[in-house]
């Protein structure tokens, strides 16, 4: 087992591996920016250094400066927690190359899964079920014309290196193509530094189900049901649930069994998410994330365990501690996600924390790292917190959900609490009957107003 790991990243998903890090017994390296000198990992770590300006490319992605912190600290492995350079083969490939260990999968799959195209040949040639569409990238508009034809309008046109909802447009009929073409790869390039850009059939009213799984490099890998994050805004997921509420027992054991598989053919070693479309009972695979997600916490609440435990123990070259059979539902889970921002535009809202109060009692936690008198800088992502709540059914669970974010007190910023205020007074999300494009519609017809 490691003595000291480094954990390049910040905020809530920093703080939490630290803590991980405390209950192993092992000692932990917060990384940081000047402007996250008085950060709460920061505090929190048994050891901090500071690897540059507040910009995140002069800082957080810088991949020298992160080598020159382990270098200089002594830490055997790198927890690369979500975001930043957690899905950067190159890094990888750097960590691996200075006698480190990267706490995570290789490069070689982060690789393989973050090209859009070979991620999906990847998939069906491992029995994952795909969305049909174009083979390979589309060239032409006329291309991509004629592959609309073929498969019926509307269809999406996607960025092959794309993430987070940039690079994708809708053409509902060929006379919207061209622009949906030119627009898609238009943004493509200017996101990834890549314009190449392939086509999928454009599913109507779709859940975005996704399959937590875990594989251990050796041959084995479980999976851990699933997550319902269907509840999103702008292609970024609000709201998480597990275990879906639209998933059959039937329909869980089944797509479980096959990513995790899936994973074990791969020798995929650690945390992974294999992300669907689902529709009329139907999966339909469009990506697979080489990381821990934001929403852990709902899977390690309805099945009690560490996940970012179980990260380390496996970097470190240890068995699974659970097998499949091991992995038994119990309750479900809500998590929703906190932004610094102001409603209803959505705009960033940072500033300095005047009080803050995090709920308790029974099934809730919270993975924050606010604290009175914290400055919330104006450089990273708006995400501040995650609330998180587990009962013994979804009605229990949003019950408390609704307690807990009365008790939830954040002054001197705007956030998206009463987001969820306002949802949870919604008879569809009592019901579970919504899918990716509820919510959009909801806040297009005045639904934070009513």
């Amino acid at each position: 087992m490691f003595d000291k790991i480094l954990i390049a990243n910040r905020g809530e998903i920093a703080l939490r591996v630290v803590r991980a890090c405390r209950e192993m017994g092992i000692r932990s390296v917060a990384v940081h920016s000047t402007a996250d000198a008085d950060a709460m990992h920061v505090r929190m770590a048994d050891e901090t250094i500071c690897i540059g300006p507040a910009p995140s490319a002069d800082s957080y992605l810088n991949v020298a400066a992160v080598m020159s912190a382990c270098e200089v600290t002594g830490a055997q492995a790198i927890h690369p927690g979500y975001g930043f350079l957690s899905e950067n083969a190159r890094f990888v490939q750097a960590v691996e190359d200075h006698g480190l260990t990267f706490i995570g999968p290789s490069a070689k799959h982060i690789s393989m899964m973050g090209d859009k195209i070979t991620a999906k040949e990847t998939a069906a040639t491992l029995g994952i079920p795909v969305v049909p569409g174009s083979e390979g990238g589309v060239n032409s508009v006329e291309d991509a014309k004629k592959i609309g034809r073929d498969f019926g309008y509307p269809v999406i046109v996607k960025a092959t290196a794309g993430g987070g909802g940039r690079g994708m447009k809708v053409a509902a009929d060929e006379a919207g193509m061209e622009r949906a073409y030119q627009t898609a790869r238009s943004e493509a390039k200017a996101a990834f530094g890549n314009d190449e850009v392939y086509i999928e059939k454009y599913l109507q009213r779709p859940r975005h189900i996704e399959i937590q799984v875990f594989g251990d490099g050796q041959g084995g890998g479980v999976h851990l049901g699933e997550r319902d994050c269907s509840l999103q805004r702008r292609h970024q997921k609000v709201f998480e649930e597990a275990p879906g509420p639209s998933i059959s027992p039937e329909s869980r054991a089944e797509i479980g069994a096959i990513c995790a598989n899936a994973i074990a053919k791969m020798g995929y070693r650690g945390a992974g998410t294999i992300e669907f479309l689902y529709e009329d009972g139907e999966f339909y695979f469009i990506e697979m994330n080489t990381r821990l997600q934001v929403e852990h916490p709902v899977t390690e609440a309805i099945f009690g365990v560490d996940l970012v435990r179980e990260q380390i123990r496996v970097a470190a070259g240890l068995p699974l501690s659970f097998s499949q059979d091991a992995l038994q539902i119990n309750g479900h889970a809500i998590e929703v996600r906190i932004n610094a921002e102001k409603l209803p535009n959505f705009s960033p809202s940072p500033g300095t924390i005047t009080q803050y109060h995090a709920p308790g009692g029974l099934g809730v936690r919270i993975d924050s790292a606010l604290y009175d008198g914290y400055r919330i800088p104006p450089y990273y992502d708006s995400l501040i917190g995650k609330l998180i709540v587990h009962g013994r059914d979804r009605t229990e669970a949003l019950a408390r959900l609704n307690r807990a974010l009365g008790e939830l007190i954040v002054d001197g910023i705007d956030t998206t609490v009463p987001l969820f205020h306002a949802l949870l007074q919604e008879r569809d999300i009592h019901t579970g009957a919504y899918n990716i494009h509820w919510l959009e519609k909801w806040l297009e017809a005045g639904g934070l107003e009513r």
